[in-house]
């Protein structure tokens, strides 16, 4: 099951990498973009590290406060959740 999951994990990490490309590639030729919500949902469902390294390696919506304020939104809510999950492994309650 956990090969599973890491491996899941590990496809959503390279088709958010890909969108957040996509969407700067776009941005460059003046197309249709991708959808800030969309590039949320991305990182919220587990591609937080790829969207991290896509925003550095192509300086895409480094510079949009409303957009980083979200996004660090997300990533506070992920460490939350695993710190709850955490501590309720730990405790053995159910």
């Amino acid at each position: 099951m956990l090969k599973v999951a890491l491996i899941g994990l590990a496809l959503v990490n390279l088709i958010t990498y890909w969108i957040y490309w996509l969407d700067k590639s776009r941005a460059q030729k003046g197309g249709r973009r991708i959808s800030e919500r969309e590039l949320l949902v991305w990182a919220a469902i587990g591609g937080t590290p790829a969207a991290i390294l896509a925003m550095r390696k192509f300086r895409h919506k480094t510079q949009k406060v409303s957009f980083r304020i979200a996004f660090w939104g997300v990533v506070l809510a992920q460490v939350a959740m695993i710190v709850i999950l955490f501590r309720i492994e730990s405790t053995g309650a159910e």
